[in-house]
């Protein structure tokens, strides 16, 4: 059996994950911090609950720790995360693995006032943990130095691309060092990731850590076929008579996790919705009250799920089902954690026996159907034969470009890390744009009714539509530049 101390973590290290209770490591923390105290670059293929943020920051920590930095300090390990509760908590466990070793942290992410963020900037840190979209802003007003980054770790690639935040990653990856070692951590590995670990990594030691182990081995999975007017139901009356007291339930839209947590109180089960509309304050106090009792149910959606981390979750619900298999994966990892046992209740309904095909065939089983219930809906049962489906649920408006609603916004949150507008109505096409009426936006351009036109990287046509960088030239700031998130 390896222990912590097999893996030539210093005694500082040691202490500190031995108060945390950890006794051996996970497989993807025994595979990954050898090789990343050796400064080699690590592919890691693992999902939330495998212990990867120890994986990728106790090797940081013993790294920095052995060169002190005298006066000011420059960032010199850059963690990039896509959502501010990931960030969050990774800015956690920093602070409680690396208490003895004098080092400074700092986490940034949209949503709050600036301010404090740029003065721990001006102090100096030696760990920056950042999403893509403060990150940038400030580096470009001035604030964030990448050129002493020895360390870089680039954290649920796959959601980070999903997002939309490619050109932002590659756009930090050319400002950083040539010379660095580099980690990327991604559940799954699509075709937009391979790109990146192909400009990224060299010569990576890749650990994997599979997602059928991980979903089969302590979480007794259930399916529901249900009508989707009797989802909430159904909810309601497994929660009453399971007494089930620490659960997050999935929807597929933030309006549809607000109007089920408000539906849910009036049934008197404690129940908040957390979702990217919620403000950083709401989102935090919600996660709080979660962790410490105060509220039985979270109601999420799958962005903003991201980084949560409770051990003690009993039941994960999947209120409407994911259009993507890996997304299931990503949910039901949410319980059974530290050694625990959990359960997953899927509902299926007749729009939904697709995306369980998919599911089943990720598995590679069929899930166990409950039917003993007043609910029970026969016309869900997928049909014999039929082919696994990954449907958009949702799409905007067709236009120009790549419109037509290519993106889905039902799982993307990026807007309120980079000014509060969602990517919808017409994905990278017409009639609002990828990034249009946001900070970027305003106009009519390449990337749809506003690309980066009319914002303060330029005015009128758009960055690349009717002049290089739309109409004012290279980046002219306009009088919008003072809308950009403080």
């Amino acid at each position: 059996m390896t222990t912590f101390e097999d893996l030539g973590l210093c005694d500082e290290l040691l202490d500190a994950v031995e108060d945390e209770g950890y006794t051996e490591p996970t497989p993807v923390q025994a595979q990954t911090i050898p090789a990343a105290l050796d400064g080699r670059d690590v592919l890691g293929v693992a999902q939330t609950g495998t212990g990867k943020t120890a994986a990728f920051t106790l090797p940081i920590l013993q790294h920095l720790s052995a060169e002190r930095i005298k006066g000011w300090r420059p960032i010199r390990a850059l963690i990039l995360s896509p959502t501010r509760e990931l960030a969050a908590q990774i800015g956690d466990r920093i602070k409680v693995y690396g208490g003895r070793l004098g080092l400074r942290h700092k986490v940034i992410f949209g949503g709050v006032g600036q301010r404090p963020q740029v003065d721990a900037l001006r102090r100096g840190v030696d760990i920056l943990v950042a999403t893509p979209g403060r990150l940038l802003d400030l580096e470009e007003q001035g604030h964030v130095d990448f050129r002493d980054v020895e360390h870089f770790v680039l954290d649920e690639a796959d959601r980070m691309l999903d997002m939309g935040f490619v050109h932002d990653i590659k756009r930090v990856i050319r400002m950083m060092p040539h010379k660095r070692q580099n980690l990327l951590f991604s559940a799954t590995m699509p075709a937009a990731v391979d790109d990146i670990v192909a400009e990224m990594l060299h010569r990576p030691v890749t650990v994997d850590v599979s997602p059928e182990e991980v979903t089969t081995d302590r979480i007794k999975q259930h399916v529901f076929f249900v009508k989707k007017a009797d989802k909430r139901r159904l909810l309601i009356q497994l929660i009453h008579e399971e007494g089930i007291r620490r659960a997050i339930v999935f929807t597929r839209t933030k309006h549809g996790a607000n109007r089920l947590a408000g539906q849910l109180e009036k049934e008197d089960i404690d129940a908040e919705a957390i979702h990217g509309n919620k403000s950083q304050t709401a989102r935090t106090k919600a996660l709080k009250d979660f962790k410490q009792g105060r509220v039985d149910v979270l109601v999420a959606t799958d962005i903003a799920s991201r980084g949560i981390d409770v051990d003690d979750i009993s039941h994960v619900f999947n209120y409407d089902l994911p259009n993507e298999p890996e997304v299931y994966v990503h949910r039901i990892g949410r319980t059974a954690r530290a050694g625990r046992e959990g359960v997953a209740y899927s509902f299926c309904d007749d729009s939904e026996s697709g995306y369980l095909v998919g599911i089943q065939r990720l598995l590679g089983e069929d899930i166990p159907v409950i039917e003993d219930h007043e609910f029970h809906f026969p016309a869900a049962v997928p049909k014999p034969g039929q082919k696994p489906s990954r449907g958009k649920p949702f799409s905007g408006k067709k236009g120009g470009g790549r419109g037509g609603g290519q993106r889905r916004h039902s799982f993307s949150d990026r807007g309120n890390d980079r000014g509060g507008h969602r990517r919808d109505s017409g994905g990278r096409g017409g009639g609002g744009g990828q990034r249009g009426g946001g900070y970027r936006g305003g106009g009519g351009g390449q990337r749809g009714g506003g690309g980066r036109g009319g914002g303060y990287r330029g005015g009128g046509g758009g960055q690349r539509s009717a002049g290089q960088r739309g109409g004012g030239g290279r980046k002219r700031r306009s009088n919008n530049s003072k809308q950009r998130r403080q």
